[in-house]
């Protein structure tokens, strides 16, 4: 079980999520980085309550489809060059929360080609609708 379930306010959801979306991007801020794109990766859970996506005819129609995830990744990295992960984050998290029964979401960054060392760096966010 996902430790988020584990939060009152998502006891009684369902997460979407998208898994390793990877891209390259125009993002950081040292002149190297403006220079080519970078591969990242970008991960998402959203959570809807149950009672908004409970099937009864196993139909599209009754549950929220995630393909609104993948376009709000890519309608942001279109928009052109991202300074930061984090504003990377919050602006993907910003468009995921203004539709309709999305009562959270979680997204992550990771630059995967940073350093030698290690696998990728990055930064993730827990956002709630207001």
């Amino acid at each position: 079980m996902s430790v988020y379930f584990l939060h009152p306010e998502l006891s009684q959801c369902r997460r979407l999520f998208l898994r390793d979306y990877e891209a390259e991007a125009w993002i950081g801020v040292h002149g190297y980085e403006k220079e080519s794109k970078q591969r990242i990766l970008i991960n998402v859970d959203v959570f809807v309550p149950l009672q908004m996506t409970r099937p009864v005819s196993d139909d599209i129609s009754e549950v929220i489809d995630y393909d609104f995830i993948r376009t709000a990744i890519e309608n942001r990295l279109n928009q052109g060059h991202i300074h930061l992960q984090e504003t990377l984050v919050d602006d993907i998290a910003d468009n995921l929360l203004q539709r309709s029964g999305v009562l959270a979401v979680r997204v992550s960054s990771q630059k995967i080609d940073i350093y030698p060392e290690c696998e990728s760096v990055g930064v993730e966010i827990l956002r709630f609708a207001t």
